[in-house]
């Protein structure tokens, strides 16, 4: 039986990872500016990930949540306290994708209404109401179209008003960053509109964290730069930095009763101690304020060069806006240089989104091979 062909593959196979370095089945080392779509948030094998790990699965790997399992209220009180969100409630799950479908349903269930608000260019998943709220018809099969969801500019707060005065408005769901589109930044001022007209429409607001989440921004989740505060927000993954985990923050005000969520393997003994091992790390070696300070000077950096139009991002959350397609430039970093980037939905952008303990000579050595490969006669 051959694999079903879903993606377009680099020409790679990593076989090992030590911190923001990965090696193929050959032995050459490569700096991973991607780690896997904005997941690998720790670094690979972080010793004391691998140890948390297996010290779990050594004395449980699993039980379903028909029992009281103490790990999970405790990296839920972790979370509250690193993140700041102490007085909210966790669900957890396995991916962003159902994390989405979960807030969405909640926001559906606690207003009564059926009407979902998403912007254009977003990403929330490939799951079947997610997929519904994500820009991108070649992915939504006739199955997965619906009349409640409604997309909206990015940053167009007239235009979001005129939707919400339309009534039966559940939930405006927003990316803290727009990953999948290259970036895309909703402005500060805005975020603070969108909260303050779902107050007034009686709409329930949904930070979708999933991507910008988990310090990557150098706040724990990016939207807190615009001092907003969702009634529900999604998180996957970084903070499982590759195990399968995501989650659902819930506000205390929103009545959830039995039986109105559920999971199998959401929140199993493996994925909290994962969770734990992510907090305690991101905590411990500082590295919210890490990733914001050597993140920054990078876009400092990136936008004074000739070949690049814009750089968009926070911290270690970047796109990279270049002069041509992305594409051959990508390709060069990766071959020449041993260096992986991300692309994007944009075709003229490159996505860093590196371990958040990256350190700045090799951030200074990616800028050294991007002009490179953009000035540089390669084949």
């Amino acid at each position: 039986m051959d694999l079903l062909p879903v993606y377009s593959l680099l020409d790679i196979e990593l076989v090992k990872g030590q911190g923001w370095t990965v090696w193929d089945a050959d032995g050459r080392a490569y700096l991973d500016l991607y780690g896997g779509h904005a997941v690998i948030s720790i670094g690979h094998s972080h010793p004391h990930y691998v140890e948390a790990i297996s010290r779990q699965v050594a004395q449980l790997g699993f039980y379903s949540n028909s029992v009281r399992i103490r790990i999970q209220e405790d990296v839920a009180r972790q979370l509250g306290r690193v993140s700041g969100y102490d007085t909210y409630r966790f669900f957890m799950v396995n991916s962003g994708a159902e994390a989405n479908e979960n807030a969405m349903k909640l926001a559906s269930f606690a207003t009564g209404r059926k009407r979902i608000v998403v912007f254009d260019k977003s990403f929330h998943g490939r799951t079947s109401l997610a997929v519904a709220a994500t820009d991108n018809p070649k992915i939504v099969a006739p199955v997965n179209a619906t009349s409640n969801v409604v997309f909206c500019p990015l940053n167009d707060a007239d235009a979001l008003e005129r939707i919400l005065r339309e009534g039966d408005v559940a939930a405006v769901m927003i990316e803290g960053m727009q990953g999948v589109a290259g970036v895309r930044m909703p402005t500060d001022d805005f975020l603070r509109e969108v909260e303050r007209l779902c107050a007034a429409y009686g709409a329930m607001l949904i930070l979708d964290e999933v991507q910008s989440g988990s310090g990557r921004s150098g706040r724990y989740f990016a939207h807190q730069h615009a001092g907003i505060t969702p009634q529900l927000i999604t998180v996957a993954k970084g903070i499982g930095n590759g195990f399968p985990v995501g989650g659902l923050l819930v506000h205390p005000d929103i009545a959830v009763t039995d039986g109105m969520l559920g999971t199998t393997f959401g929140g199993n003994h493996l994925a909290c101690a994962a969770m734990q091992a992510v907090l305690d790390v991101i905590e411990r070696d500082g590295l919210m304020a890490h990733a914001e300070h050597v993140g920054n000077a990078l876009i400092a950096r990136c936008a004074e060069l000739p070949y690049v139009r814009e750089v968009r991002g926070r911290g270690l959350m970047i796109g990279i806006e270049l002069d041509r397609p992305a594409a051959g430039v990508r390709t060069t970093l990766f071959k020449r240089h041993g260096i992986l980037t991300g692309n994007a939905s944009q075709p003229a952008t490159l996505r860093v989104l590196p371990p958040l303990n990256v350190p700045a000579h090799e951030l200074d050595r990616f800028v050294d091979a991007l002009t490179d490969s953009c000035t540089g006669d390669h084949p």
